[in-house]
């Protein structure tokens, strides 16, 4: 028997979500986002944030996050993000491509994230110099981070002051946003527009879906216009768009989004407890969502993987592994796991 924790993005889909695409395939409709599936986001996602909300579907997280900075960031601006935020060690360069030459500075930090402080000190460090400079136009926040922790919503309001204070823009990637949420305990609104972001790559695939995501503009609907036209011109406005609209409808239908997310973030504890009692592995990081990374040497791991439990080893560091739970994740595979680690030593 073979377990797989590799990924998120290589789970199934939720069958709820398979029943929707079923429904949205029962007769023909509009194209290009003119289907009443796609014109109701903007009211639903207003609804679940508490707020107006320009909802715009697209097929990609990495779609969603390049057409959002470069919305906002002229090719001589900078954004401003984590080390290891996905936009920059992870997108290939989507973001400067769409962006025409921005550039990403990355914010050193712990644990996946920055604070305020480090955002300042960094954005101060990089500017001075006039034309010779690049201007500071937008910054980027991972939630979850690419270390599975999770910021809180003070955190994110402490960040996005120093961003206002210099004019920047502010932009949460959120493809675990689901997992954040769930871990936190707040409301959607509480850790996004309330804290000070202005735009949100809302993830959807990670977490259930097919190939669905949504960019969310908050109380900018002066940014629409310019949004749908890179996305047209980046190849992601989809003809038959009702598909992916319909997903992301019956994916924040009754909290169904926060209860997939919260069985991935409730294995990953499991598992992060059975690391904590074992005699030689160690966390390489808090666990605050769906990811668990651990630190142990390399015959450990091979011994997981001969006992059929598939993760993945970080790139250059043969002792230290990523593991993540999904949306559908069974107690019995978490709990196989665990016991293939105790039987390691």
């Amino acid at each position: 028997m073979e377990y797989n924790f590799r990924s998120d993005n290589e789970s199934q889909a939720d069958s709820r979500i398979l029943e929707a695409l079923i429904q949205a395939n029962s007769n023909s409709a509009f194209a290009y986002g003119t289907d009443t599936y796609t014109t109701q986001l903007d009211r639903l996602f207003s609804d679940l944030f508490e707020t107006n909300v320009v909802a715009i579907p697209v097929s990609t997280g990495t779609s969603a996050n390049s057409i959002a900075l470069a919305s906002v960031t002229p090719p001589w601006g900078a954004v401003y993000c984590a080390r290891d935020a996905h936009v920059y060690c992870d997108e290939g360069g989507a973001p400067e491509f769409y962006g025409n030459g921005l550039r990403l500075i990355p914010v050193p930090g712990d644990n996946g994230r920055f604070n305020a402080a480090q955002l300042a000190a960094t954005v101060s460090a990089n500017q001075g110099h006039g034309v010779h400079s690049y201007a500071p136009a937008s910054v980027t926040l991972t939630q979850s981070t690419e270390a599975g922790t999770v910021y809180e919503s003070a955190d994110i309001a402490a960040i996005c002051e120093v961003a206002s204070a210099q004019g920047m823009v502010t932009h949460m990637d959120g493809a675990r946003f689901g997992n954040a949420v769930a871990s936190l305990g707040c409301t959607p609104a509480q850790c996004t527009w309330k804290a000070g972001i202005d735009m949100l790559s809302f993830g959807a695939t990670k977490n259930g879906c097919v190939s669905a995501e949504a960019l969310l503009l908050f109380n900018r609907p002066e940014l629409r216009d310019r949004v749908e036209r890179l996305r047209k011109r980046g190849g992601h406005l989809l003809s038959k768009m009702r598909y992916a609209s319909a997903q992301l409808q019956a994916y924040i239908d009754d909290d169904l989004w926060l209860q997939l997310a919260a069985n991935a973030n409730r294995q990953a504890a499991t598992f992060a407890a059975a690391v904590d009692n074992h005699p030689e592995a160690r966390l390489e990081y808090p666990v605050q969502a769906n990811e668990v990374f651990v630190r142990w040497h390399v015959e450990g791991f091979e011994r997981l993987a001969q006992l059929g439990m598939q993760f993945l080893l970080m790139p250059g560091q043969d002792d230290l592994a990523r593991l993540v739970f999904s949306h559908n994740t069974p107690d019995q595979e978490t709990a196989g796991l665990c016991q293939a680690l105790e039987a390691v030593v």
